[in-house]
Parts: structure tokens; sequence; C-alpha cells
């Protein structure tokens, strides 16, 4: 059921990834559809994400809601990609509020890479 509900951000989360080459983004989720599925409580929920190579780099089991959003996130195709490109990192605060932010890229190890092949 977790899943359903994040397969309604996956496209707004998109295009939130590529934006996030220039900053931090931000989105603010609907709680109403987290408390539809049943998965909301007042408390909120905490997690942080880190992708990496196109992987999770960090441990999400505790964390259903986490888990279910990088399984989402990585049955997407263009999201895959992107994330076999840069490292992200993927915040959710207990007010609901996702927060995106690339921490590197693949572009950044390209000069060294052509630097170490014009020394040969």
């Amino acid at each position: 059921m977790q899943t359903n509900v994040w397969v309604k951000y996956v496209p707004i989360i998109r295009i939130l990834l590529k934006k996030a080459k220039s900053g931090d983004q931000a989105l603010s989720l609907n709680v109403s559809d987290f408390e539809r599925a049943g998965i909301a409580r007042k408390s909120g929920y905490k997690f942080e994400i880190k992708f990496s190579k196109g992987r999770v780099d960090n441990v999400i089991i505790d964390s259903p809601l986490a888990s279910t959003l990088a399984q989402s996130l990585l049955e997407d195709v263009a999201v895959k990609e992107l994330f076999m490109q840069n490292d992200y990192s993927i915040l959710l605060n207990t007010k609901f509020q996702l927060t995106i932010k690339q921490t590197s890229s693949a572009d950044a190890e390209v000069p060294a890479t052509q630097e170490a092949g014009a020394s040969e």
C-alpha cells in the first residue's frame, strides 16, 4: 500500500532530482495521502536515503516507508539513470517535507580521468 502513495510522487521527484544540480530541492508531501493509506502517524516519519552509483548506499530496512520510496524510485528508468550519474540524499522530516540533495556528480570525476589518460 505504501508503494501506491510513492508512485504518485515519482514524476515530481524525478523533476526535483534534475533540478538538484543547482541546489537543494524541497517537496511538501500531502499528509492525507499517507493517512488514507493507513501509514501516517502524529509524530510523522523521519529518514534519509543515500543513493550512490545507482544503488541505496545506507541501511533503510528499519523504515518501511523509506524502503518503499527507494524501491519506487529505482523502478523508474529515468530516475535510475540519474542515480547512475550522480549521488543523491533524500531526507524526509517529521512534517512530511522531502528534501533532495545532489551530493556529488559523475561530471566532477571526468577531468581527473581525462588528465590521467593524457599523461600516459
